[in-house]
């Protein structure tokens, strides 16, 4: 609803301001990608001159899993003039989000205030390999989220992104997540 919304209010804006309507979408629109080991030959400078702005690259998961091309990535993407920053693939059965959130932050999930680093991300999604909410209730499970950001903020200054899906947030996660950051 919030985006049929907003919608409306750009069309009126178009309407009033008499906004060219084929290039509003563009320039509202910063272009980046996500990556992991599974893509092995990123030409990080192409995707900078096709558009490409900022780049998410998988650093962590769980507490055991650390991306064995997190930091090939990152110094390719440094290089290329891309805005960086790390994700932490969640495991919430595993650990609580503090002790995830210390170790994203111990391999490639931190911050600094150097005008080319993102905060991190948490992705936070359907499970790939089990129960569809890792076996916890969503109230657990929003509690889990609250103790990674925590963590995230207290060491960094910076509230992590998220990343999900819809379904999945809306499924498991019935709570308006739209008040601002850090709200959940």
């Amino acid at each position: 609803m919030k985006f049929n919304l907003l919608a409306i209010s750009l069309a009126s804006c178009q309407a009033v301001f008499a906004l060219p309507t084929d290039t509003l979408e563009e320039r509202d629109t910063v272009r980046g990608f996500d990556i992991s080991h599974y893509q092995t030959n990123v030409n990080f400078a192409g995707a900078y001159s096709s558009g490409a702005r900022f780049v998410i690259i998988k650093a962590t998961e769980g507490t055991t899993y650390i991306d064995p091309s997190f930091s090939s990535h990152y110094n390719g993407a440094t290089a290329a003039g891309l805005i960086r920053g790390g994700y932490h693939f969640a495991r919430p059965a595993s650990s609580s989000g503090a002790t995830q959130a210390n170790f994203f932050l111990a391999h490639g999930g931190g911050w600094s205030g150097d005008g080319r680093t993102l905060p991190g991300m948490l992705d936070i999604e359907y499970n790939p390999s089990g129960a569809t909410c890792y076996g916890l209730s969503s109230s657990a499970m929003v509690n889990w989220i609250q103790d990674f950001v925590s963590t995230y903020r207290s060491k960094t200054g910076r509230y992590p992104m998220i990343y999900s899906t819809n379904d999945w947030q809306q499924r498991r996660l019935p709570y308006d997540l739209s008040p601002g950051p850090g709200k959940i």
